[in-house]
């Protein structure tokens, strides 16, 4: 993957980035520097191949959690952010936090939550720009958060029209959901049809 500091990353920098396939990653949450990552291979979920299990779709008719938008961004990505017994390290640092708090300011970025009771126990937080929405992180504190989260999210980019759900990685968490690679070159063609157009409307 191609990799390149940049010290004066903005808003509207950031939003051009990911206009072009980059996004920025820091090493760990300590360290204050960002870089621009490109991958070779990129993870997307296509939108009308998403997959839910049998299993989740009974846990979802329960309606265990109370899902909300964009009530609590600061708190999702700061629960992001924190280590877990599955992820020890993330790679959300302090400047991480502030961009995306800015993006969210300016209707870019957003979180779908899942709350139980007045406790956030799981979400996710990404990017919208054009007809693509660019997934970021994930976490959950209860059994099946943040995948409830994922399900909402899918379901919110197909009714506005999205075309592009970008996930950067994959992994199996997410190929059982439908997570493929694709090449650079494929991905380009894909991420070009969705800047094709104006902004959607995601909330």
């Amino acid at each position: 993957m191609a990799r390149g500091k940049d010290p004066e990353i903005t808003p509207d920098l950031l939003l051009r980035a990911y206009s072009i396939g980059l996004f920025p990653m820091a090493e760990a949450a300590d360290d204050p520097e960002i870089f621009w990552v490109e991958p070779e291979m990129r993870g997307i979920i296509p939108l009308d191949e998403f997959h839910v299990s049998k299993s989740l779709a009974k846990a979802i008719r329960k309606q265990p959690f109370d899902i909300r938008v964009n009530t609590a961004f600061g708190q999702v990505m700061e629960k992001c952010a924190e280590s877990a017994e599955d992820r020890p390290t993330t790679w959300i640092n302090g400047t991480i936090l502030d961009l995306y708090g800015e993006l969210h300011a300016l209707g870019h970025a957003h979180s779908v939550e899942a709350w139980e009771g007045s406790e956030l126990v799981g979400g996710l937080y990404g990017v919208s720009l054009g007809a693509a929405f660019f997934g970021e992180s994930m976490f959950s504190r209860r059994t099946n958060a943040s995948k409830i989260c994922l399900v909402h999210l899918v379901e919110r980019l197909r009714r506005r029209g999205f075309k592009l759900l970008d996930t950067q990685f994959t992994t199996e968490h997410l190929k059982s959901f439908g997570a493929i690679d694709v090449p650079k070159a494929a991905y380009e063609v894909l991420l070009s049809e969705a800047m094709s157009g104006p902004d959607l409307d995601f909330q």
